[in-house]
């Protein structure tokens, strides 16, 4: 008998619907004979064997009825496989969506500009009560950026306000000690000092604040509520506004209003530009429940530079002093006249040295009002505000003439400022 041989060929057909589509198989076994002249029925013959199961051809038919089930079998399961995959492919999106010009020049701005915010944490000693030892406990926390490549960090006074140790966490998140190098509590600067390698300091962009418009955009980065590095956006809704030292109550000029987002723990963060430099520190917002409101505040770069450099110089601001403690805006209204009422100028001062009365009493309790100063240097004086701001653009050492109301008449005192007492 001449030799065989046994091939499987299966056939791939697909239907279409308008939900769905499937696919199936069709296999079938054919045999080929090596001798051409072998041409009889092979069917034929196995039936002619009878029950004969050792007969080679009854093995060999068992065998293709096997090897059929088993190709089924496979030709089946992968029809089902083939199946899934075309019916989950229908939900993948292989093309991802492009960002807008703007939104990648706002992402390339956070990347490029967050390894310049620090997390600055306030550290106070307290006692436990128990155990009496003595622990440091978090009290406050705020945002700060690098200055430069010497460790200098700036912030606001009022996020280390009170601290008997600090920490600065950098944006890789290592953190490190730090101490004061000086502050500014008139106008609620801080600079910090890290001992940190050059390489993990990226000193960010300065840029100018006295050419900055109503409308343009601005971002605010910082750690609100200790959260890790957050962006929020916004415009410059309003300039040249007014805001007081939540230190010392004197007023601080020339701020920036912005309706980006500043929560608490944004304090001491940089206000960019879309350029992104610097062009304020983010200092306050202005809402009852003490979360942003859409009203925020930051105390302009271009003067906080100059603190800056006199604080990394010096260690101190050298702003000049008249010397004197005035009456509340409200009472001298009251009084029905117009200026600053001198409540006290001690005799070591330099408007106690320049002759400058106080307010007292006489002997029977009755109260004698002391001088009001109407103008410094020809500039009209009307509220505290008004005195400090005059007194912003001097310094120490300058002859200011301040003119005051002494009982029924008008004098003109010179007066020599003088720096302010250092501050511990």
């Amino acid at each position: 008998m001449a030799a065989s041989a046994l091939s499987l060929t299966c056939n791939l057909s697909s239907q279409s619907h308008p939900l769905t589509k499937t696919s199936s198989y069709s296999c079938s076994l054919r045999r080929h004979f090596k001798n051409p002249n072998y041409s009889t029925n092979q069917s034929l013959i196995c039936a002619a064997l009878g029950n004969d199961n050792q007969h080679p051809c009854r093995v060999q038919k068992k065998l293709l009825e096997h090897l059929l089930v088993a190709t089924t079998s496979v030709a089946l399961s992968f029809t089902l496989f083939l199946s899934d995959v075309d019916s989950a492919s229908a939900f993948v999106v292989t093309t991802p969506r492009k960002l807008q010009t703007d939104e990648l020049a706002t992402v390339r701005l956070f990347q490029e500009n967050t390894p310049s915010v620090v997390y600055i944490t306030n550290l106070a000693v307290k006692q436990d009560a128990f155990t009496l030892d003595v622990l440091e406990v978090p009290q406050g926390s705020g945002s700060g950026f690098v200055w430069d490549k010497k460790g200098h960090i700036v912030t606001n006074y009022h996020v280390i306000r009170g601290a008997s140790d600090l920490r600065v966490t950098l944006a890789d998140q290592s953190t490190f000690d730090a101490k004061v190098v000086g502050f500014d509590q008139d106008k609620d600067v801080a600079v910090l000092s890290i001992d940190a390698p050059k390489d993990k300091l990226r000193p960010i962009p300065i840029g100018v604040s006295a050419d900055l418009l109503v409308g343009q955009k601005v971002f605010a980065i910082g750690n609100p509520f200790g959260l890790d590095h957050t962006l929020t956006t916004g415009v410059i809704s309003g300039l040249r506004r007014e805001i007081s030292s939540a230190a010392t109550g004197r007023p601080i000029q020339d701020v920036i209003q912005t309706d980006a987002a500043i929560n608490p723990g944004n304090s001491g963060g940089p206000l960019l530009d879309s350029a992104g430099s610097l062009i304020g520190i983010n200092t306050a917002i202005y809402s009852p429940s003490g979360a942003s409101s859409g009203v925020g505040f930051s105390i302009p770069v271009d003067t906080v530079g100059g603190i800056v450099d006199q604080l990394v110089q010096f260690g101190k601001v050298t702003r000049p002093i008249l010397g004197i403690k005035f009456a509340p805006d409200q009472s001298v209204e009251q009084l029905g006249v117009t200026g600053v009422l001198v409540l006290d100028a001690p005799a070591n001062g330099p408007a106690g040295k320049a002759g400058l009365l106080s307010t007292k009493r006489d002997a029977y309790g009755r109260l004698i009002l002391g001088d009001i100063i109407t103008s410094v240097n020809g500039k009209k004086v009307s509220n505290g505000s008004d005195l400090y701001r005059i007194l912003d653009q001097c310094k120490v050492g300058d002859t200011v003439t301040v003119e005051v109301l002494r009982g029924d008449h008008v004098e003109k005192i010179p007066v020599n400022l003088e720096p302010k007492p250092d501050e511990t």
